[in-house]
């Protein structure tokens, strides 16, 4: 599987990353909305983490755009995120997400947001 892990911090894309290569992803880093939409027309993956509050063009305008695009129709898209309220989770979904995925992760929480063994 090859995932695409976006946050605009550095920290926020180590743990995952590493937990993603040791299940034996590729794994591809992004560390803005704009820079992720660049990858994304460069390198095809299969899924991405995307942090929904960033700088510039937000996970949720990522996620609008790519559900826009018929290209990217098959991506399991996974939000990042620290938001955890009932009320947040209902909107994340309806925006097009397919799972959320709260921080601080763990590698269990991981594997089963992006549906991997």
């Amino acid at each position: 599987m090859r995932v695409l892990i976006v946050d605009d911090q550095k920290i926020n894309r180590t743990l995952p990353s590493v937990l993603l290569k040791q299940a034996g992803c590729e794994v591809f880093e992004a560390d803005s909305g704009e820079a992720a939409l660049a990858v994304l027309r460069t390198c095809p993956v299969d899924a991405v983490l995307l942090d929904i509050s960033m700088p510039g063009v937000s996970g949720m305008e990522v996620c609008a755009q790519l559900r826009q695009e018929p290209a990217w129709a098959h991506l399991h898209i996974v939000a990042y995120t620290a938001h955890a309220l009932p009320s947040e989770r209902s909107e994340i979904l309806a925006a097009g997400f397919d799972e959320l995925l709260i921080k601080p992760i763990n590698r269990q929480s991981l594997l089963n947001a992006l549906k991997l063994p």
